[in-house]
C-alpha cells in the first residue's frame, strides 16, 4: 500500500457558476414588474368604451396576479396604429423599459401594439434585448418565446394589411360620396 507522500496529488479545478446563487433566488422570488397598452383607433364613444373597458380589465387582471406588480396602464385613444410617433403613452411605455423599470407588457392584440410590421418587429426585438418580454393576449404570443418573431411578423402583416385596406375603403367612400354630391357637413 502506497504511503501518503507516494500518492498522486489530486487537481481540483473550480468552475464558477455563470449565475450567482444569491441572484439566481433573487430573481426566482422576484415579483414581475408589468404594465398594459391599450389603444382605440378612434374616438367614438363606443371605442372609447372599449378604452375604458380595456383600462379596467388590464388593472384588475395585473393586480390579481400574486408573481405580479402592477406598474400601470397606458393608454392612447383616438391614435392610430400605423405609426409610434404620436402615440406619447407608447412612448413613455416604452422609456419607461428602458429605465429598467418593466418586466412584462400585456396587450390585447399584435394591432393594437402596432399595425406597422417594421415598428412591432423594432420595438419587440429592441424590448426583448432589454429583457422585457410583450404578451399579446389575443394571439397567445410571449415575444420572448422562440419561433415568436416569426409569428409576430405574420399577425403585424395581417394588421397592418388591415390598416391599409380600411384607409383605402374609406378613402374610396369619401371620393364617391363627395362624385354624388353628398358631402357631410359638420356642425
Amino acid at each position: 500500500m502506497p504511503t501518503v507522500a507516494e500518492q498522486p496529488k489530486k487537481v481540483v479545478r473550480v468552475i464558477a457558476p455563470t449565475i450567482s446563487p444569491q441572484e439566481q433566488i433573487k430573481n426566482q422570488f422576484r415579483q414581475k414588474r408589468v404594465v398594459a397598452y391599450c389603444r382605440v383607433s378612434t374616438k367614438q364613444e363606443e371605442q372609447l368604451n372599449s378604452y375604458e373597458t380595456q383600462k379596467a380589465y388590464y388593472t384588475e387582471k395585473i393586480n390579481s396576479e400574486r408573481n405580479w406588480c402592477f406598474v400601470g396602464i397606458f393608454a392612447d385613444k383616438g391614435i392610430s396604429g400605423t405609426s409610434v410617433k404620436k402615440r406619447d403613452e407608447f412612448n413613455k411605455m416604452i422609456r419607461l423599459c428602458k429605465q429598467g423599470k418593466v418586466d412584462m407588457i400585456i396587450t390585447k392584440s399584435i394591432s393594437r401594439f402596432a399595425r406597422n410590421t417594421v415598428d412591432c418587429l423594432l420595438h419587440t426585438r429592441m424590448l426583448k434585448q432589454l429583457g422585457v418580454d410583450v404578451y399579446f393576449e389575443e394571439q397567445g404570443i410571449h415575444s420572448i418565446a422562440p419561433g415568436a418573431e416569426f409569428y409576430i411578423t405574420i399577425y403585424g402583416s395581417i394588421a397592418q394589411s388591415e390598416s391599409e385596406n380600411i384607409s383605402a375603403n374609406v378613402k374610396f367612400g369619401k371620393a364617391q360620396s363627395a362624385r354624388e354630391g353628398k358631402v357631410p357637413f359638420h356642425y
